[in-house]
């Protein structure tokens, strides 16, 4: 498999239970890692104590630090999570911070050429800084894989208007499409509201995830679902990111669909059943879940 690259904010989440390295892109690159892809990461982290642990996180998670940029001024990101009775997150992001303010170079320019395909989010396009740099990389982008990931107060429909035209896969939670829904005056069943987003948008494949009900996804005018797996739940911080994870290694080896959908709702529901955005697992702890 050819390179993929993941931009975007690299960060602490405060969690109840303690500090922990964050951020989708990062989490993406790393759950990207676990299923053999090769990954690259563009960010920015402060040139203060976080930042040097996330560097050391990275290189612990054998996952490249090259791209990351060392802002001189800003601080690395943090931020605060808490988690309602269901275990479901909610978040308070510090701004301005060092992945505001990522910034184009000779470096990255010709990462997008080389690369099978460019992972990206809103959230690093609340900035301008970021905003323009991910602009350019998209404009070389083969694939491009949109993680809409809406943190409020952090986005701006233009934006997201933009992005999503400009992306080739498209990656939403219920609560995203809730949001479509009325940005866009989408009606009848969630499939439906997936045709008729990917109509709009000139988006051929589109992932809904849908928590403990599984996900859905549209895929060249068919709609493919799955009703999930039934774990323990510990925390949800992450299981979105691995779900992705799985799903764009899969799609771009080129497996079935049903497939890859199924693979990446047993990866999601096992990052789920343990703590943090990043635990440790195998394969082949994926492969258990389809035992039960």
């Amino acid at each position: 498999m050819s390179q993929i690259v993941c931009f975007g904010e690299i960060l602490w989440d405060n969690l109840p239970t303690g500090k922990k390295p964050g951020g989708a892109p990062m989490n993406v690159a790393i759950h990207l890692k676990k299923h053999g892809a090769a990954t690259q990461l563009i960010s920015s982290v402060g040139d203060d104590e976080d930042g040097g642990d996330l560097r050391t996180f990275l290189a612990a998670s054998h996952l490249s630090g090259e791209y990351v940029q060392t802002h001189k001024t800003l601080a690395t990101g943090v931020v605060d999570v808490s988690l309602d009775e269901h275990k479901q997150a909610s978040y308070i992001i510090k701004k301005p911070v060092a992945w505001d303010e990522i910034f184009w170079n000779d470096g990255i320019a010709g990462l997008t050429d080389e690369a099978e395909a460019l992972v990206f989010g809103s959230l690093a396009c609340r900035s301008e800084i970021s905003r323009q740099t991910l602009m350019k990389l998209l404009d070389t982008s083969k694939c491009s894989i949109f993680d809409m990931n809406l943190r409020p107060p952090h986005f701006e429909k233009h934006t997201l208007e933009v992005l999503m035209r400009k992306c080739d896969v498209l990656k939403i939670n219920e609560h995203e499409l809730d949001y479509l829904k009325n940005f866009y005056g989408l009606k009848g069943t969630s499939g439906n509201q997936l045709i008729h987003l990917g109509d709009l948008t000139a988006t051929n494949t589109i992932c809904l995830t849908l928590g403990e009900n599984g996900a859905m996804i549209l895929h060249k005018g068919k709609i493919f679902t799955h009703p999930g797996f039934e774990v323990p739940v510990l925390d949800t911080v992450g299981a979105g990111d691995a779900f992705l994870a799985s799903f764009i290694y899969g799609y771009l080896e080129q497996n079935p669909v049903d497939e890859i959908l199924t693979r990446a709702c047993a990866t999601g529901a096992l990052v789920a059943s343990r703590r943090g955005a990043n635990p440790e697992y195998k394969l082949s702890d994926v492969d258990q879940i389809y035992k039960f």
